[in-house]
C-alpha cells in the first residue's frame, strides 16, 4: 500500500460509534495509538461532554451529558496508517465526510465546543424581573401561577407569590421551576 501523505495536516475528525459506546471507543482508540505507535499521527481522543442542571425528585442535580452522543472526536493527521488505526477500532462505525475522505471539522465549531466542554459550573438564567408572573413548572405548586418577588442568581433561586387560600403566600424554587407567562 503506497503512503498517502497527509490531506489537511492536523485537524479534527468525527468518527461514528454505536450510541452508548464512545467512552469504550475512546479507550480503546487510545491504548491502540499506545500500543501501534500512533502518537505522531493521531493527537487527542474527545467525547464531548457538558454540564448540566437537572431537577429529580426537587433535588437540584448537576449531570454530564454527552454532546453529540454516537461521536468522538480525533486530533489527528490523516494517513493510511492513521486512517486504518482509528476506522479498525472495535465499535467504529467510520469517519465523518464524503466517500472514504474523512471531512475535517471546521476550526470555528472546535473553538466553540472546547468553549462548551470546558465549563466547570452550568450556568442558570432566568429572563424574568421582579413583578412578573410565572407559571410553575415542577414541584408540589406545579401548574400554579405566581408573581416574582426577588431573584437571588447566585443560589439559582427565585422568590415568588402564590395566591393560596385567599392571600399571597411567598414560595422559594429553583430557577428551572419556573417559567416566564
Amino acid at each position: 500500500m503506497a503512503k498517502q501523505t497527509a490531506k489537511y495536516g492536523r485537524r479534527w475528525y468525527a468518527i461514528h460509534t454505536y450510541s452508548g459506546y464512545e467512552e469504550n471507543v475512546m479507550r480503546n482508540l487510545i491504548q491502540r495509538i499506545d500500543t501501534m505507535d500512533m502518537e505522531d499521527k493521531i493527537f487527542n481522543v474527545l467525547v464531548p461532554k457538558e454540564k448540566k442542571i437537572k431537577i429529580k425528585n426537587g433535588k437540584r442535580r448537576i449531570i454530564e451529558e454527552k454532546i453529540f452522543p454516537g461521536y468522538v472526536l480525533v486530533e489527528m493527521i490523516v494517513t493510511d496508517d492513521s486512517w486504518y488505526v482509528v476506522r479498525n477500532t472495535p465499535s467504529v462505525t467510520g469517519f465523518i465526510g464524503t466517500g472514504t475522505t474523512p471531512t475535517p471539522i471546521a476550526d470555528e465549531e472546535i473553538e466553540a465546543l472546547m468553549k462548551r466542554v470546558g465549563v466547570d459550573e452550568p450556568e442558570f438564567k432566568l429572563d424574568v424581573l421582579p413583578g412578573d408572573p410565572i407559571s410553575i413548572t415542577d414541584g408540589p405548586f406545579k401548574g400554579q401561577q405566581g408573581k416574582v418577588d426577588e431573584i437571588d442568581e447566585a443560589r439559582g433561586k427565585v422568590k415568588v407569590f402564590v395566591s393560596m387560600f385567599g392571600r399571597e403566600t411567598p414560595v422559594e424554587l429553583d430557577f428551572l421551576q419556573v417559567k416566564k407567562i
